[in-house]
């Protein structure tokens, strides 16, 4: 089932939002010349589904009206450029037809570059000068399609109404702008286009989940245009309504318990606060969760006027998790630590917070002992600061075995403050007296 594919992660999650209201096709026509049709039920292929559509002429008046298709070719251009484009990702916008298509084309080039978008549909040679402007050979198609896949090329939105619809494969493609009524499996086909996994470590990107922009209002009637029953709908496609729910929830119930572990300020005395506290692995393991998923819920929501009263403190907890995170990962260089929205949003609150990097590392010489000493910081900085640096003096001289023994009793000496064998003051001693172990040998 769909649910078992998203569980085992071959598939993702899809979260989708109505358009504004007045962008919107108004119920009853929806109903009325779609919804309701018993010819309509079930469509297995779009070709059917564009045969019920030509008939639906009053739908197809509104979804292609001038001033709306304006309006709509806006919407979508500040909705990519704010939410998908900083993501690294692509986007597919539905037209009802081969027209409607090629009126969003010139709607869109007025607001953004033209070469972000390309129209992809099938050409007839009886067609208009309108359609045959976007005529495109097969070699073009294939240049395009291959184009799209890539991350650093144009375009970056396919218009289609058909084509590419099924069986088109681009991982890259995180959301559908939908402006043509759908239902069953050609709208279950339609939407799986944006839900395949993507993954791409030198850029940073995990996509975590699918987008569908409805401008139809097709998903206001989930119940009715997807024929199965409602906990299988449930598990390919959620209100994006729910996580603002869930996102409030976290920030009100869950957050606060964190945020008091520092001042108003957060400053160097908040970092051994937080070291000390979250000295337990376990403790860390349950922070790290809760903020993984107050995080995601922020990437999928963000931009929004909803997360106004939010911003604040969703940067003050990613500035805790950004401390906890290098003070205690396994690594001493820390990559991939926040996903992109969250990634500005800190680099813009940066200077708010009074931390003067109470992490640095040292060198590991004739002056640390003196150098940790008058640092000002607490002793379970000093602890945190010392192993790390240990650390990477034995990595950059890996062909040092006293240094290679000295980076694994100093990583002994954590775990025992860690597990709070020993205490702060005690694990600190330890660790100086290797630093003049190895300055004495």
């Amino acid at each position: 089932s769909i649910a078992d594919s998203i569980s085992d992660g071959t598939t993702l999650p899809l979260y989708y939002n109505l358009a504004p209201n007045e962008l919107l096709v108004p119920h009853e026509t929806v109903d009325k010349e779609f919804l309701a049709l018993a010819e309509a039920a079930g469509l297995a292929d779009i070709e059917h589904l564009n045969k019920v559509l030509d008939r639906a002429v009053n739908l197809k008046n509104f979804l292609k009206g001038k001033e709306r298709v304006k309006k709509v070719a806006a919407f979508v251009a500040r909705h990519y450029t704010e939410n998908v484009e900083p993501l690294g990702y692509k986007a597919f916008l539905v037209g009802v037809d081969r027209e409607a298509c090629a009126m969003y084309k010139h709607a869109l080039d007025q607001y953004l570059p033209p070469e972000y978008s390309t129209v992809v549909y099938t050409g007839n040679n009886n067609d208009s000068a309108a359609l045959k402007e976007w005529h495109m050979d097969e070699k073009k198609e294939r240049q395009v399609r291959k184009a799209f896949t890539k991350l650093d090329q144009q375009p970056k939105i396919l218009i289609v109404t058909e084509k590419l619809l099924t069986g088109f494969d681009a991982p890259l493609l995180y959301a559908m702008y939908l402006d043509k009524p759908m239902r069953d499996h050609t709208l279950l086909q339609a939407i799986a286009r944006v839900n395949r996994p993507y993954e791409n470590e030198q850029a940073e990107m995990v996509k975590r989940h699918g987008f569908v922009l409805d401008f139809v209002g097709i998903f206001d009637k989930l119940e009715k245009a997807l024929a199965f029953d409602s906990d299988e709908v449930n598990a390919i496609v959620k209100d994006i309504a729910l996580l603002k729910g869930l996102f409030k929830h976290k920030m009100e119930q869950q957050v606060p318990a964190y945020l008091a572990l520092v001042g108003g300020r957060f400053d160097d005395r908040d970092v051994d606060t937080l070291i000390e506290h979250f000295r337990d692995p376990e403790r860390r393991k349950e922070f790290f969760k809760a903020y993984k998923e107050v995080e995601m819920l922020y990437e999928i929501i963000s931009p929004d006027a909803f997360l106004r009263p939010y911003i604040e403190p969703y940067a003050t907890l990613s500035a805790i998790y950004d401390v906890v995170r290098k003070a205690y990962t396994k690594r001493v260089e820390v990559d991939r630590e926040f996903q992109r929205k969250t990634n500005s949003l800190v680099q813009e609150h940066v200077g708010t917070y009074n931390v003067n990097a109470p992490l640095e590392l040292v060198e590991i010489n004739e002056r640390t002992i003196e150098l940790i000493k008058q640092k000002n910081a607490g002793d379970g900085t000093k602890v945190i600061n010392l192993v790390k640096s240990i650390e990477k003096k034995a990595e950059s001289e890996s062909d040092d075995p006293f240094l290679i023994a000295m980076a694994e009793r100093a990583k002994a000496v954590q775990e025992s403050f860690e597990s709070r064998q020993s205490d702060t003051k005690e694990a600190l001693d330890d660790l100086l007296r290797l630093v003049q172990q190895n300055e004495d040998r």
